[in-house]
């Protein structure tokens, strides 16, 4: 791949993972103000159509680009450097919380969530510290 190609790969990259991470940042806060909502109120069918829309039509496709587009610039890192295992690491933190996240947005659709809204503003700090993490790996490279 031309130099080119790598930054226009790269740039993609990154768009990807913002609006990844955006979806991640905001769905649980969705899910602090859906916890607290009545079943079957107005604003539960607005927080599920929110929530599933969000999931749905940016969380998932920017998950993929991400990772689509991160895989082929593995091609061009150390594989021995620490940095990149913490990373990829964290990396993997962020597909297991997307899962989950995947899994609580079903349980509102279903009116079956048993968690209240602290369970979602703890878990909403998930995320964030998993992104802290990676862009100092990224970018500081510290090992």
């Amino acid at each position: 791949m031309d130099g080119t190609a790598y930054f226009w790969l790269k740039a993609l990259h990154i768009i990807a993972v913002i609006a990844w991470m955006a979806g991640l940042l905001y769905l649980p806060r969705l899910f602090v103000y859906h916890a607290d909502a009545e079943q079957g109120s107005e604003l539960s069918e607005t927080l599920k159509v929110m929530e599933r829309r969000l999931l749905r039509a940016i969380m998932n496709p920017a998950m993929v680009v991400s990772l689509i587009a991160g895989g082929f610039l593995l091609a061009y890192q150390d594989f021995s450097s620490g940095w990149l295992h913490v990373k990829l690491t964290c990396v993997a933190g962020l597909m297991v919380t997307h899962m989950l996240m995947a899994k609580w947005r079903k349980d509102f659709e279903a009116d079956r969530n048993t968690r209240g809204h602290k369970f979602y503003r703890i878990a909403n700090e998930i995320p964030t510290v998993l992104m802290i993490v990676i862009v100092i790996m990224a970018v500081v490279k510290p090992f």
